[in-house]
């Protein structure tokens, strides 16, 4: 899957839940906002060919996410960032598995404490 093609699957997603959304570009890709919280992205490591999602899970997840296929740390400078990990192209290559990392993300979006 490339970039243009997760992008057009996770705005699909959204569009189905009715949820709004900013996009903008961060940590060298694309950061979907939902109630002004980052909540995924989508980032292209130099090295790879295809495209990783970036998951915010929240701490509370992060453990068990690490555990599943295909996740791994969200680590682009040496030092992991607790409740973000990377999801390979692999682990979301269907719609379904698409959609289960992204709730999971929508999900600890109102646990988020506003600054």
């Amino acid at each position: 899957m490339e970039v243009e093609e997760l992008k057009y699957n996770i705005n699909s997603v959204l569009a189905e839940k009715q949820i709004y959304f900013e996009v903008k570009k961060m940590f060298g890709g694309l950061c979907f906002m939902v109630d002004n919280k980052m909540c995924f992205g989508i980032y292209k490591p130099k090295n790879k060919e295809q495209p990783m999602l970036i998951a915010r899970v929240g701490e509370h997840f992060y453990k068990s996410a690490l555990r599943q296929p295909f996740c791994s740390e969200f680590n682009l400078t040496g030092k992991p960032m607790k409740g973000f990990v990377f999801i390979e192209n692999r682990g979301i290559d269907n719609f379904e598995n698409l959609k289960y990392w992204l709730e999971k993300c929508l999900d600890y979006i109102p646990l988020i404490k506003k600054k």
